[in-house]
């Protein structure tokens, strides 16, 4: 061969050799951002799950809180009858206030 036409392709050979980096280099960015978007949707789909989970929850302290609120308020009623009861058959001092 000529040298003109060896360094020819000599720089097709470079050139070419640049074409593949560049669209791998491509390819591997577009996979990257595939992943990321998945990675996306997944955490939008946790998120989702987890103040569904979180809303539950609340709702369910909110219940608790109630009860406990209601347990408490017939607990002193239970105490002040047996206090009124104790009270009266001399068993106890009244309380003052």
């Amino acid at each position: 061969m000529t040298p003109l036409l060896d360094d020819a392709l000599k720089r097709l050979d470079v050139a070419l050799g640049l074409l593949e980096a560049a669209l791998s280099r491509r390819l591997e960015a577009e996979r990257r951002r595939g992943d990321l978007e998945t990675e996306l949707q997944l955490m939008q789909d946790d998120r989702a799950r987890l103040a569904v989970e979180l809303d539950g929850a609340l709702t369910r302290l909110h219940r608790y809180e109630a009860a406990a609120d209601d347990v408490s308020r017939r607990v002193r009623q239970a105490i002040g009858s047996i206090q009124a009861v104790l009270v009266q058959a001399g068993q106890l001092e009244p309380e003052e206030g």
